[in-house]
């Protein structure tokens, strides 16, 4: 498995991560423990040691099952959480109400946008405990926070990694702007943020950025919620508390409209005995893209899936031929 720094901080991290959001349960229709440590252990054995996860991926369910599945292995992985979602306290501003199901307004918690440095504390403890661990390799905010100064915020996360509780700062879903005011308090590692085939605004400025100061980028929603895997057609249902059910890129026109797209990228695929899902982290992980991948996965079968499209080099031209049809597809045309 092909590894890359993790910014500044001295930590090699595999090239294509397991993304934990799913198996969480929470927005994706439930979860099987049993399956979601088999398929955090399958990845593992296939060479990923990068496994993102957060409190706010089933309310604390991901982190736990996570300790489950590194239990004796720990000294393999490089783990990353997040904070700033918080349903702890009254403090910041409301983000979201939700129920066990998913997002609801009239949903009884309350999920707040915080850092403040009293509440940071108390999440990465609390992500600690979870976790069974005594360190975290990567911890990231989540969610920037307009009511607390960024200078607090990184000023608490520089303590904590002086502390020893953490290893390396990033931040997830934040501006260019943002990123350039934590860096002034300090060394800033990564910067995560949605990247896709389907979703290249990363590439205008947040790349470039990070590549020029040294920092990793972590493409969180690689394979669009499963979409471009290829696996899901016109006819699939989703249930009651799946974020799909309601996605406008799962409804049946733009299914049709993604197929066509995904019929004219498996002739590549095919040509290196490779498939949709594993061409789509590829090219997330190509030059000019992100420099880790962070892929989701419910089975074990679905990791060792992911974890092989690290070795699928692309080159230039096949790199240049599937820009053009993206580009296609983003200006409308049939793809």
């Amino acid at each position: 498995m092909r590894t890359r720094p993790l910014g500044q901080s001295g930590i090699e991290a595999s090239v294509v991560g397991f993304g934990a959001w799913a198996i969480g349960g929470w927005m994706w229709g439930g979860t099987d423990e049993e399956a979601s440590v088999g398929a955090v252990r399958a990845a593992l054995d296939a060479g990923v040691n990068l496994i993102d996860t957060a409190p706010a991926y089933g309310f604390g369910r991901s982190e736990q099952i996570i300790a489950r599945a590194i239990r004796g292995r720990r000294d393999r992985v490089v783990l990353a959480t997040k904070c700033g979602l918080a349903w702890h306290t009254p403090k910041g501003q409301v983000f979201f109400a939700a129920d066990e199901k998913g997002i609801h307004e009239q949903g009884p918690i309350k999920v707040r946008r915080h850092l403040g440095p009293d509440s940071i504390r108390y999440e990465v403890e609390q992500s600690l405990l979870r976790l069974q661990t005594d360190r975290i390799d990567l911890y990231q905010i989540h969610w920037q926070d307009p009511g607390t100064p960024i200078e607090d915020t990184m000023a608490c996360l520089l303590r904590l990694k002086q502390e020893g509780k953490i290893r390396a700062v990033g931040v997830c879903n934040a501006g260019v702007g943002d990123l350039e005011r934590y860096r002034r308090i300090g060394p800033l590692d990564a910067d995560q943020e949605r990247y896709s085939m389907l979703d290249r605004k990363m590439e205008r400025d947040q790349i470039p950025y990070a590549a020029r100061h040294g920092m990793a980028t972590l493409a969180y929603s690689p394979l669009e919620h499963g979409l471009l895997t290829g696996r899901i057609g016109t006819e699939r249902t989703f249930g009651e508390g799946d974020l799909r059910r309601k996605n406008p890129l799962f409804q049946p026109v733009a299914l049709m409209r993604t197929r066509v797209l995904l019929d004219r990228l498996a002739p590549i695929a095919r040509r290196r005995g490779a498939s949709l899902t594993q061409l789509a982290i590829a090219w997330a992980i190509a030059e000019g893209g992100c420099t880790h991948a962070l892929a989701g996965a419910r089975t074990p079968e679905q990791a060792r899936e992911n974890a092989a499209a690290a070795e699928l080099a692309l080159s230039r031209e096949e790199r240049a031929e599937i820009n053009g049809l993206l580009s296609e597809y983003a200006a409308g045309a049939p793809a």
